[in-house]
């Protein structure tokens, strides 16, 4: 089996950054989910698509994923820099743009 370790990012819809600390391990989906003809519901025949693992840091993924002899891939997370913005600089005398009331 195969899974993929990676640092979970902020979604579109927070402005913190809570749960986005730590690592997971997830395993790769190896097969299609089929719906269900009555609910309507995806299902799968393998129930390994449901684990999600945390852990604190990105070592202890990788050591539980060569303890339990499953291949692995670590994808690195990309940094970001927060734009420095202040209230001010919307009335600046060096303000790109046009001013609109």
């Amino acid at each position: 089996m195969s899974v993929i370790i990676y640092k979970p990012s902020k979604t579109a819809m927070q402005s913190g950054k809570a749960r986005t600390k730590g690592w997971v391990l997830e395993h790769k989906q190896s097969s299609a989910g089929k719906p269900d003809p009555l609910m309507g519901w995806s299902s799968a025949s393998e129930t390994t698509n449901q684990i999600k693992l945390t852990f604190e840091t990105k070592e202890e993924a990788i050591a539980y994923a060569e303890r339990h002899s499953l291949e692995y891939t670590v994808q690195i997370p990309r940094e970001v820099k927060p734009k420095l913005k202040a209230y001010a600089d919307n009335f600046s005398y060096s303000r790109k743009g046009s001013w609109t009331h």
